[in-house]
Protein backbone atom coordinates (compact mmCIF):
# COMPACT_ATOMS: atom_id res chain seq x y z
CA UNK A 1 0.00 0.00 0.00
CA UNK A 2 1.07 3.39 -0.88
CA UNK A 3 1.91 6.53 1.27
CA UNK A 4 -1.58 7.87 -0.01
CA UNK A 5 -3.27 4.70 1.48
CA UNK A 6 -2.14 5.23 4.92
CA UNK A 7 -3.18 8.90 4.48
CA UNK A 8 -6.67 7.22 4.10
CA UNK A 9 -6.45 4.76 6.76
CA UNK A 10 -4.92 7.25 8.95
CA UNK A 11 -7.40 9.68 8.52
CA UNK A 12 -10.53 7.11 8.30
CA UNK A 13 -9.20 6.09 11.94
CA UNK A 14 -9.87 9.85 13.01
CA UNK A 15 -12.88 10.08 11.33
CA UNK A 16 -14.05 7.04 13.45
CA UNK A 17 -12.48 8.23 16.62
CA UNK A 18 -14.30 11.49 16.62
CA UNK A 19 -17.68 9.83 15.23
CA UNK A 20 -17.35 7.73 18.60
CA UNK A 21 -16.36 9.99 20.94
CA UNK A 22 -19.99 11.94 19.75
CA UNK A 23 -21.95 9.18 20.38
CA UNK A 24 -20.30 8.12 23.61
CA UNK A 25 -22.05 9.59 26.94
CA UNK A 26 -18.89 8.74 28.65
CA UNK A 27 -14.67 9.20 28.59
CA UNK A 28 -13.07 7.37 25.89
CA UNK A 29 -9.61 5.92 26.64
CA UNK A 30 -6.35 5.47 24.91
CA UNK A 31 -6.28 1.79 25.19
CA UNK A 32 -9.80 1.50 24.42
CA UNK A 33 -9.22 3.16 21.22
CA UNK A 34 -6.49 1.92 20.11
CA UNK A 35 -8.12 -1.94 20.55
CA UNK A 36 -11.47 -0.89 18.94
CA UNK A 37 -8.67 0.48 15.44
CA UNK A 38 -6.13 -2.27 16.06
CA UNK A 39 -3.06 0.38 16.20
CA UNK A 40 -0.96 1.47 19.54
CA UNK A 41 -1.98 3.88 22.01
CA UNK A 42 0.67 5.90 20.38
CA UNK A 43 -0.99 6.34 17.31
CA UNK A 44 -4.20 7.08 19.26
CA UNK A 45 -2.34 9.78 20.92
CA UNK A 46 -1.12 11.54 17.83
CA UNK A 47 -4.92 11.32 16.08
CA UNK A 48 -6.32 12.94 18.97
CA UNK A 49 -3.56 15.57 18.71
CA UNK A 50 -4.45 15.82 15.18
CA UNK A 51 -7.99 16.33 15.69
CA UNK A 52 -7.41 18.64 17.99
CA UNK A 53 -4.86 20.85 16.04
CA UNK A 54 -8.10 21.10 13.40
CA UNK A 55 -9.72 22.80 16.45
CA UNK A 56 -11.88 19.23 17.36
CA UNK A 57 -13.60 20.32 21.00
CA UNK A 58 -11.51 17.06 22.58
CA UNK A 59 -10.51 16.94 26.10
CA UNK A 60 -7.85 14.83 27.72
CA UNK A 61 -9.28 14.12 31.22
CA UNK A 62 -7.88 11.45 33.81
CA UNK A 63 -10.86 9.19 32.64
CA UNK A 64 -10.13 9.42 28.96
CA UNK A 65 -10.78 11.44 26.06
CA UNK A 66 -14.29 13.26 25.66
CA UNK A 67 -16.00 15.98 23.19
CA UNK A 68 -16.90 18.96 24.77
CA UNK A 69 -20.48 19.83 24.30
CA UNK A 70 -21.35 23.13 23.87
CA UNK A 71 -24.60 22.76 24.62
CA UNK A 72 -23.95 21.23 27.98
CA UNK A 73 -21.84 24.57 29.07
CA UNK A 74 -24.75 26.49 28.26
CA UNK A 75 -27.03 24.48 31.18
CA UNK A 76 -24.23 25.24 33.90
CA UNK A 77 -22.57 27.20 35.88
CA UNK A 78 -19.31 27.91 36.55
CA UNK A 79 -16.94 29.33 39.36
CA UNK A 80 -13.13 29.13 40.14
CA UNK A 81 -12.26 28.33 43.50
CA UNK A 82 -8.84 28.87 45.64
CA UNK A 83 -8.17 25.64 47.56
CA UNK A 84 -5.33 24.60 49.66
CA UNK A 85 -4.76 21.46 51.67
CA UNK A 86 -2.55 18.34 51.61
CA UNK A 87 -2.58 15.66 49.35
CA UNK A 88 -3.80 13.52 51.59
CA UNK A 89 -7.07 15.53 51.60
CA UNK A 90 -7.43 15.48 48.19
CA UNK A 91 -10.41 12.47 48.40
CA UNK A 92 -12.01 14.41 50.92
CA UNK A 93 -12.14 17.52 48.82
CA UNK A 94 -13.20 15.61 45.55
CA UNK A 95 -15.88 14.22 48.10
CA UNK A 96 -17.25 17.27 49.20
CA UNK A 97 -17.66 18.57 45.92
CA UNK A 98 -19.56 16.42 44.23
CA UNK A 99 -21.67 14.92 47.41
CA UNK A 100 -22.70 18.89 47.29
CA UNK A 101 -23.86 18.72 43.54
CA UNK A 102 -21.00 19.79 42.02
CA UNK A 103 -18.09 19.10 39.12
CA UNK A 104 -14.60 19.19 39.44
CA UNK A 105 -14.09 20.76 35.76
CA UNK A 106 -10.04 21.08 36.23
CA UNK A 107 -6.98 21.84 38.33
CA UNK A 108 -4.92 24.74 37.82
CA UNK A 109 -1.72 26.01 39.49
CA UNK A 110 0.71 28.78 38.99
CA UNK A 111 4.25 27.46 38.46
CA UNK A 112 7.36 30.20 38.49
CA UNK A 113 8.40 29.01 34.98
CA UNK A 114 5.69 28.05 33.23
CA UNK A 115 2.68 30.05 34.42
CA UNK A 116 -0.55 28.52 34.79
CA UNK A 117 -0.36 24.60 34.45
CA UNK A 118 -4.06 23.23 34.05
CA UNK A 119 -5.36 19.97 34.02
CA UNK A 120 -8.96 18.75 33.03
CA UNK A 121 -10.49 16.33 35.79
CA UNK A 122 -14.51 16.62 34.78
CA UNK A 123 -15.10 14.21 38.21
CA UNK A 124 -18.73 14.57 38.64
CA UNK A 125 -19.40 11.82 41.37
CA UNK A 126 -17.64 9.68 44.12
CA UNK A 127 -16.83 6.93 41.29
CA UNK A 128 -15.18 9.18 39.26
CA UNK A 129 -13.14 10.66 42.18
CA UNK A 130 -12.00 7.11 43.15
CA UNK A 131 -11.02 6.24 39.24
CA UNK A 132 -8.85 9.17 39.46
CA UNK A 133 -7.13 8.66 42.99
CA UNK A 134 -6.69 5.26 41.90
CA UNK A 135 -4.66 6.00 38.67
CA UNK A 136 -2.95 8.36 41.14
CA UNK A 137 -1.64 5.98 42.90
CA UNK A 138 -1.69 3.22 40.12
CA UNK A 139 0.95 5.58 38.02
CA UNK A 140 2.85 7.20 41.64
CA UNK A 141 2.10 10.67 40.36
CA UNK A 142 2.40 14.02 41.80
CA UNK A 143 -0.57 16.00 42.49
CA UNK A 144 -0.43 19.58 40.67
CA UNK A 145 -0.60 20.86 44.06
CA UNK A 146 2.39 19.28 44.96
CA UNK A 147 4.10 22.00 43.33
CA UNK A 148 2.66 24.62 45.13
CA UNK A 149 2.62 23.99 48.86
CA UNK A 150 -1.57 22.65 48.29
CA UNK A 151 -2.65 25.45 46.70
CA UNK A 152 -4.51 25.34 43.42
CA UNK A 153 -7.43 26.18 41.95
CA UNK A 154 -10.70 24.27 40.38
CA UNK A 155 -13.00 25.17 38.32
CA UNK A 156 -16.16 23.69 39.51
CA UNK A 157 -19.46 23.52 37.30
CA UNK A 158 -23.20 23.10 38.89
CA UNK A 159 -26.88 23.62 37.62
CA UNK A 160 -27.60 26.27 39.80
CA UNK A 161 -26.11 28.95 42.28
CA UNK A 162 -27.49 27.15 44.78
CA UNK A 163 -25.53 24.08 44.23
CA UNK A 164 -22.35 26.34 43.67
CA UNK A 165 -22.84 27.98 47.04
CA UNK A 166 -22.96 24.67 48.96
CA UNK A 167 -19.88 23.38 47.47
CA UNK A 168 -18.22 26.51 48.68
CA UNK A 169 -19.60 26.47 52.13
CA UNK A 170 -18.68 22.66 52.43
CA UNK A 171 -14.86 23.41 51.36
CA UNK A 172 -14.62 26.15 53.87
CA UNK A 173 -15.81 24.05 56.59
CA UNK A 174 -13.36 21.53 55.46
CA UNK A 175 -11.09 24.29 55.79
CA UNK A 176 -10.03 23.96 52.25
CA UNK A 177 -11.32 27.26 50.92
CA UNK A 178 -8.31 29.55 50.91
CA UNK A 179 -10.03 32.96 52.27
CA UNK A 180 -11.62 35.32 49.99
CA UNK A 181 -11.56 38.67 51.47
Amino acid sequence: MGQDGAKILGENRRLLILQWLKESDKPLTGSDLSKRTNVSRQIIVQDISLLKARNEPIIATSQGYILFNAERKELRLERVIACQHSPEDTKNELYTIVDNGGTVKDVTVEHPLYGDLTASLFVSNRLEADQFLSKLSVTNASLLSELTSGVHLHTIEASSQSQIEAVCRALKDQGFLLNQD
